[in-house]
């Protein structure tokens, strides 16, 4: 599958600070990536590269194909952009502003009318068209703001903390709302609340201090089965043993404190491959107390790789 996003060794210095240092990622067609940091991490500014605003020091993005830097305008024609608190014109009405908005981005005619329906639509806009935005609750003017940035059938659409600021039930409707729209195009999400992102996204891309620590997937099946057994035994022994499953690709000690007990994770192909595991292990004379499975833990995962890193530093 041909990747929306593609980022090679961005870098982007402001002065003498080093903002982004060296980021590469690629995210595919339909996916919802999640980009996730603490403040100063460098998230918006990786938003602001892909979306046009800014130019890196060095490296490059691609957005379908086109270069940021080089194809700039064909480039941000297939983004539809929503920063964080995006500005809103308070004294237009929700219509006045996505026939705006629609124009800017060069649709006339039946072409703009039929694009503004659409996304009102999508964003249940259609009772507010006629409300100023300066009236519209919080919730409703993010709507609108996500509106104005479907306008033109991007193939990627990029949310800098889109549910800042809005109360519990219209959180759970924006978290459905991106999933809803994930399937037609590309999502670049932030958020520094870590279940936001563990909700919504198919995989999540940790920033901490420029650096890309890694991408890891929430939900892709192509990521294998994740399993946690607890086991007692001789530890290089099982490791012996469990290696030798087939199907299983990755195998490493969570936690050995109360040895001989000690508890493994497993990163199998399938979840298949659990009954062979249950029989290697029982078959080996080795005590099986605990196999089930084992999702990622995004704020363990995240804690424990930001941690490392500030440390080290």
């Amino acid at each position: 599958m041909a990747s929306v996003i593609t980022a090679e060794h961005l870098t982007k210095w402001y002065g003498p600070r080093l903002a982004l240092d060296g980021v590469s990622l690629a995210v595919d067609r339909g996916e919802i990536m999640g980009l996730l940091g603490p403040n100063g991490s460098g998230k918006t500014t990786v938003l602001r590269i892909l979306a046009g605003y800014l130019r890196p020091s060095a490296g490059t993005a691609r957005i379908a194909g086109l270069d940021v830097v080089n194809d700039s305008l064909a480039a941000r024609r297939r983004v539809g952009y929503v920063p964080e608190d995006a500005p809103l014109y308070a004294g237009m009405t929700v219509r006045e502003f996505l026939n705006f908005m629609g124009r800017l981005k060069g649709l006339t005619g039946p072409g703009l009318t039929a694009a503004v329906d659409a996304a009102s639509e999508r964003l249940a806009l259609d009772g507010v068209r006629r409300t100023p935005i300066g009236t519209l609750s919080r919730g409703y003017r993010q709507r609108v703001a996500i509106a104005q940035a479907l306008l033109g059938n991007p193939d990627l659409l990029i949310l800098d903390e889109p549910t800042n600021g809005l109360d519990p039930r219209q959180i759970i409707e924006m978290r459905g709302l991106i999933r809803a729209l994930s399937g037609e195009r590309t999502i670049l999400v932030t958020s520094h609340i870590l279940g936001e992102i563990e909700q919504v996204a198919d995989q999540v891309a940790i920033l901490v201090q420029g650096r890309l620590l890694g991408v890891h997937a929430l939900r892709s099946p192509a990521e294998g089965v994740r399993l946690r057994l607890r086991i007692r035994g001789d530890r290089p022994s099982v490791l012996a043993r469990l290696h030798g499953v087939p199907g299983v690709s990755h195998v490493e000690v969570e936690d050995e404190a109360r040895a001989p007990l000690v508890t493994y994770l497993v990163l199998a192909e399938t979840a298949s491959v659990a009954e062979s595991l249950a029989v290697a292990v029982t078959g080996g004379g080795f005590g099986l107390l605990v196999l089930e499975p084992a999702p990622l833990e995004l704020e363990s995962l995240f804690l424990r790789l930001t941690g490392a890193t500030l440390e080290r530093r």
